[in-house]
């Protein structure tokens, strides 16, 4: 049997499955968890890798091996591979006056045409700004820029400070793939290469992609101050099913290779101390994780996968790039060659949680009192911008509910309409990506809130289209496990992917006809 390994280092914590090449048949798993907050060492992701990967029995029999990553986080690389600074994580907002700034020296038409996408406090390209304006001492030793999944690949292979890795700091070895590069605000899914005059615009440093290297020719680099070494190194775009340009051509012995921080508890660094990554396992190029979902799900052209987690996204496979002047839709390219334009929302399974606690509910007797309503909710309507909204763009909004009558103000509405009403905000981003000449033909509900009986029967009456609910699993992993198989044997995997269920289209077109009547209400502006 030859078995594939994929990784899903999120926000949170790092997955890792390891499956049948051939079958895809989940053989082992493991997990560790990253520390909170908005901008982390990424020494704490690769103590989170290697003790994921100890977790899920090694990777002794592994033949192969992707990393699929949370997008959009910068992490900066003196000339001696070593960190500069905490990673800045996309959820970290301090960069968001310069994110105005980009756009309005570039203008949302030329960023949109070039990019994709519109600038936001979420991208590189903006972390980058401010890097420049309120730390200037870290931004004069800058000598490459990376995104953390390929941070983690650079590591996996062998490279990093001299002290902490076999094969020392060779910044030219770094690799990305087109999906993640495609959320910097600096590379082009059009084009498919680096816009490095946005890059030069954001950071005052002109910017190279790095050559590659043969194992075969590396040597560490032991030059000086990176404040003389321009220009700025960006990882080397890997293409779909590619290698991340070599094996892991020796055995890290972790002990031995920098994997602890000072801040690790004993019992994982015992952990991580008795894990080796085997030479010759091959490195995929690995994703950004939403295109990690998408491959996944095995998703193609026609289906648009909307997810259901604290905040929900919903995103499109597409053969053609799409560039949203509204910024609305992000533009972004997918990990087999193709586009994945996304929008997100801020509101998705967090309204469940807030209605499910106001009725004094678990979430299966919230099931049940939405069940017990009729679609529509007896007029009863939610409009969930409970943390203001990205989709559309409110940031001071407020929920609302509207319609009550003394007869519609019962506690089975009120469940009903708060599903309703999550759906329908998804849905809004299932129509802005439409209204970009995306085809939808069937909708792929996942994340945790999905499970729930009565979001899938109100989703079959909220979506125009069929709606599939896929089996419970971790999708990003999978992705990077597919891409792990697609890079070892060139050809990409057609593993099964099992369902809970399979809704036909059966549209209440009632509910989005007074969903949108609420929506005109407007909302009170946040205190």
């Amino acid at each position: 049997m030859t078995l594939v390994a994929g990784v899903d280092s999120s926000t949170q914590s790092c997955k890792i499955v390891i499956r049948d090449a051939d079958t895809g048949a989940l053989v082992r798993s493991g997990r560790a968890v990253h520390p909170d907050g908005t901008e982390v060492d990424p020494a704490a992701w690769w103590v989170a890798l290697n003790t994921a990967i100890a977790d899920a029995g090694g990777l002794d029999d592994v033949d192969a091996i992707s990393i699929a990553g949370q997008q959009h986080g910068m992490v900066v690389l003196d000339a001696q591979g070593r960190v500069v600074r905490d990673a800045l994580l996309w959820n970290d907002t301090r960069s968001a006056a310069a994110a105005t700034d980009l756009l309005v020296e570039v203008g949302a038409a030329a960023f949109a045409e070039r990019t994709g996408s519109l600038p936001v406090a979420s991208f590189t390209a903006t972390k980058l700004r401010w890097l420049r304006d309120a730390e200037p001492e870290n931004a004069a030793r800058v000598a490459a820029v990376a995104l953390p999944h390929d941070w983690l690949t650079w590591r996996l292979l062998g490279y990093g400070p001299a002290d902490e890795s076999p094969l020392g700091p060779v910044l030219e070895a770094l690799t990305t793939d087109r999906s993640d590069a495609s959320g910097t605000s600096y590379w082009s899914p059009a084009r498919g290469a680096y816009d490095v005059d946005l890059f030069e615009l954001a950071f005052g440093r002109p910017a190279v992609e790095a050559r590659g290297v043969a194992s075969e020719d590396i040597v560490p680099d032991d030059s000086g101050d990176s404040a003389t070494r321009t220009p700025v190194i960006l990882p080397r775009i890997v293409q779909a099913g590619g290698a991340a340009g070599v094996t892991v051509v020796q055995g890290i012995d972790l002990s031995a290779a920098g994997a602890t921080t000072a801040d690790t508890d004993a019992s994982a660094a015992s952990v991580v101390d008795s894990t080796t990554i085997p030479a010759g396992i091959v490195v995929g190029a690995g994703a950004g994780d939403n295109a990690g979902a998408a491959l996944g799900l095995d998703a193609t052209e026609g289906d648009v996968v909307i997810s259901i987690g604290t905040s929900g996204t919903a995103f499109a496979v597409t053969d053609h790039p799409v560039a949203d002047i509204s910024g609305t839709v992000a533009g972004f390219a997918d990990a087999a060659g193709a586009f994945l334009p996304l929008v997100a929302t801020l509101n998705a399974a967090r309204v469940l949680a807030s209605i499910s606690t106001l009725l004094g509910v678990d979430y299966d007797e919230f099931a049940a009192l939405a069940l017990a309503a009729e679609p529509g909710s007896g007029g009863v309507v939610l409009v969930p911008y409970f943390e203001g909204e990205r989709t559309p763009n409110l940031p001071d909004a407020t929920a609302t509910y509207a319609g009550l009558t003394i007869a519609s103000s019962t506690r089975e509405n009120f469940a009903r309409a708060a599903i309703e009403g999550m759906l329908c905000a998804l849905a809004d981003g299932l129509g802005a990506v439409r209204s970009l000449g995306v085809d939808a033909r069937r909708v792929l509900l996942i994340g945790g809130a999905a499970q729930n009986v009565a979001v899938q029967a109100v989703a079959a009456q909220v979506f125009d289209v069929p709606v599939s609910i896929p089996t419970p699993g971790e999708y990003v992993a999978d992705g990077a496990a597919r891409q792990a198989a697609w890079t070892l044997s060139g050809a990409r995997p057609t593993w099964p992917l099992s369902f809970a269920a399979e809704l036909s289209q059966a549209t209440v077109p009632a509910i989005t006809a007074q969903y949108r009547l609420a929506q005109k209400l407007g909302s009170t502006p946040r205190a």
